[in-house]
Order: C-alpha cells, then sequence, then structure tokens
C-alpha cells in the first residue's frame, strides 16, 4: 500500500501493526496479571487494581510529555524512546514480584505509563503512512494488530506464570523480551516528519476546533467507550477469582475479550467509509448495554465470555469510529497537541474506571459494578444524539493527512 493507495500492501503499516500487537501482548499481560499481583501483595483488598489504575495513571501524566518527545525527536526516536522504557518498567515489575514489594510494583507500572501513552499513538502515526482517502483503513488495520496480543497476552501469563520464584514474575520478565522485539520491528519504519508545530500561544489548539461538536463527541466516544470497557475487564480476573473459577478460565475470557476487541478492526474502516462514522457509533453504545445484560444475567464461565466478547465489540466500534471522527476535527499542524489531548482524557477516564473497578467488585459485587456502566453509556448516548441534530461545521478543517 503506498502513501497513495491504500488497497495495495504497505511495509511500513505491516510493520507498525506489529508494533501495535506487541504493545496489546503487554497491555493484556498487564490486564491478566496485575489485578492479581496486586491482590496478593496489596495491604488492602480495595487496593489490588491499584497496579493497572497506576500503569493507567502513568499514561495520563505523560501524554504532555510523550506529545513534547514526539514533536521534538519526531515519530521514530519517539516510540524508540517509549520501548525502552517498557523494558526498563517490566524489568522493576518483575523485581517487586520476586521481593513482594507492592509499592515498588506501583511505581514500576507509572513509569510503564510513559509507554502506553507513546505506543497509543500508534493509530494516529498509521493515517499519517497512508493518504486521506485511507485513513479509516490504515487505523483499523493497525488497531487489528491487537488480535496478536489478544492471543499471545493471555497464554504468556499463564505459560510463565511459575517461571521464577514469584508468582507472575516471569510473565513481566517476558514482557522486557516482547518489548525488545518491538523495537526491531520499528527500525523498520520510515515514519514521515511531523509538520512544524507553532509555538508558544499560536501552537495552542485554535478556539473554534475545540467547539466542534464533531471533535467533543469524538473525544467522549474514546473515552467513555474506553472507560466502560477498563471498568469491567479490569475487575473480570477479580470478579471470576471470587466466583472460584481458576487463573486458567481467565486467561480464556480475556482471550476472546481482546479478540473481540480488534479482529472487527478488519472491517470496521471499511464499515464506516459504507455507512458513515454515527452509526457505527451508535451500535457501539448498543453493544455495550448488551454486554450488561449478559453479565447480569449470571457468572457462569459462558456469562462472562459472552459478555466480554460483547464489550470488545463494543469498544472496537467506539474507540476506532471517535478516532476516525476525530481526525477530520483538526488542523494538521496542531496534531500531535490534538492527539495528546484525546489521550489525555481517554487514559484520565481509564485512571478513573481503573481504580474504582477494585473498589466497586469487592465492595458492591460484579452485579452492582455493571449496573453503574449504564450511567456513561446513557450519556454517550444523548451527546451523539446531540452530534446528530447539530448541523455541520461551516468549513472543514485541515486534514490531520494533509
Amino acid at each position: 500500500m503506498s502513501a497513495n493507495d491504500s488497497r495495495h500492501f504497505n511495509a511500513p503499516l505491516a510493520w507498525l501493526t506489529l508494533c501495535q500487537g506487541l504493545f496489546l501482548t503487554n497491555n493484556v499481560t498487564f490486564m491478566a496479571i496485575n489485578g492479581l499481583v496486586g491482590l496478593a501483595l496489596a495491604p488492602q483488598g480495595w487496593m489490588a487494581t491499584l497496579p493497572l489504575t497506576a500503569y493507567v495513571l502513568g499514561g495520563a501524566l505523560c501524554t504532555g510529555l510523550v506529545a513534547r518527545h514526539q514533536q521534538r525527536y519526531g515519530r521514530k526516536r519517539a516510540f524508540q524512546m517509549g520501548l525502552a522504557v517498557a523494558m526498563v518498567s517490566a524489568g522493576l515489575c518483575a523485581l517487586a514480584a520476586l521481593i513482594g514489594s507492592f509499592w515498588l510494583l506501583i511505581a514500576a507500572t507509572v513509569l510503564a505509563g510513559y509507554y502506553n501513552a507513546n505506543a497509543a499513538l500508534y493509530r494516529f502515526a498509521a493515517a499519517e503512512l497512508v493518504g486521506p482517502e485511507g485513513r479509516e483503513r490504515a487505523i483499523s488495520w493497525v488497531l487489528a494488530g491487537g488480535i496478536l496480543g489478544g492471543v499471545i497476552g493471555p497464554q504468556l501469563a499463564q505459560a510463565t506464570r511459575d517461571a521464577l520464584a514469584a508468582p507472575f514474575a516471569g510473565a513481566y520478565a517476558a514482557l522486557v523480551v516482547v518489548a525488545a522485539l518491538a523495537m526491531v520491528a520499528l527500525a523498520r519504519i520510515p515514519f514521515p516528519a511531523l509538520p512544524h508545530a507553532p509555538t508558544g500561544a499560536a501552537g495552542r489548539l485554535p478556539p473554534g476546533v475545540a467547539r466542534q461538536p464533531a471533535f467533543i463527541v469524538a473525544i467522549a466516544a474514546s473515552a467513555l467507550g474506553y472507560g466502560v470497557m477498563n471498568l469491567l475487564m479490569a475487575a473480570t480476573p477479580i470478579a471470576m477469582a471470587v466466583c472460584s473459577h481458576p487463573f486458567s478460565a481467565v486467561a480464556w475470557v480475556l482471550e476472546w475479550h481482546v479478540l473481540g476487541m480488534y479482529v472487527p478492526s478488519f472491517f470496521t474502516g471499511p464499515l464506516i467509509r459504507r455507512v458513515g462514522v454515527l452509526p457505527v457509533l451508535v451500535v457501539g453504545v448498543l453493544l455495550n448495554a448488551a454486554c450488561i445484560a449478559l453479565a447480569l444475567h449470571g457468572v457462569d464461565l459462558m456469562h462472562f465470555t459472552a459478555a466480554l466478547l460483547v464489550l470488545g465489540v463494543g469498544w472496537n466500534f467506539l474507540y476506532i469510529g471517535g478516532t476516525t471522527l476525530y481526525t477530520e476535527s483538526y488542523p494538521a499542524t496542531h496534531r500531535v497537541r490534538a492527539q495528546a489531548l484525546m489521550d489525555r482524557w481517554v487514559l484520565g477516564t481509564m485512571t478513573l474506571t481503573s481504580f474504582s473497578s477494585g473498589a466497586l467488585v469487592t465492595t458492591g459485587g460484579w452485579q452492582a459494578m455493571n449496573l453503574g456502566a449504564l450511567l456513561p453509556l446513557g450519556l454517550l448516548a444523548l451527546m451523539l444524539v446531540w452530534l446528530r441534530t447539530r448541523p455541520a461545521a461551516p468549513g472543514a478543517q485541515e486534514s490531520v493527512a494533509a
């Protein structure tokens, strides 16, 4: 696939897709084990998901720093810096598990947040590797790399669970190798230069951009979609443990969840181009509601699997739809600042839901937490109605892919 034709093979995009898959291997492994390691080491049970919270909080805190590094050093060098941090932080997580230090685990996962915020920009970099007509497809294909993480992550956690002296220390150590492999793949990608960004007051987003309904709803769809998904997903290993499901069952459910998140990426982009982004966002909300209905119906393995699978597909529609809508709402010269702003909202929302999921599932229970997830979904549904009734802004903003 050349820069002008998204229908043909594009080697840089394929390598970036592999980097995304290795990034999601890291994330899915964290999803599978951070809450369980936290539960084993935390002074209080409600603190079990703090390592997950620390990971996304670190990402939220690093979005501005990552944006400055991307603009200063360019895509490739900044992404390489993120992978270097990933290797160091994974090694520290392994050490924390080995010596039984909860607070070192927290510090290491906060540090890993830099990698989280950094690699989250892969999807935007994908849009820059193709022409404007291939933007939706490129975003979808790179996010489809998450299938690799969905397959490898749970199996990696299971296979390396007892590789070292402490449970899951071997899984953290294996993530050092995963990041090193991503470093090799990244070296093969010739990223185009970022456009010069204005500095000082001129570098701020123009006021009219942030007031656009599409800009606001795109952030809301991505942030609330990710927040609801994270709320339910982060609590799933703990909820299943409370229901006496073995870790092998947890790995199974997470594998299907992540496949639900990323397999639809093969057709989400073309679907958006065919029917428009708003219908895809509406279906994403409906799928999230269906997940909650399934979760409230029972706590057998079948219920957990079906609910998390549907949740993953709903997240895919909201996240790819929100990202696609967003790339059409800001000037190309402000792309790094705008992208950092979106990810600050996404990771900030994930921080809140990661923390609250542990508290809710250990105090109120699995069903109460699912009922609470209806509130942000209702808010997002109202915002989609608002977007539908608003007239299009006069004059499109300069495309991110320009």
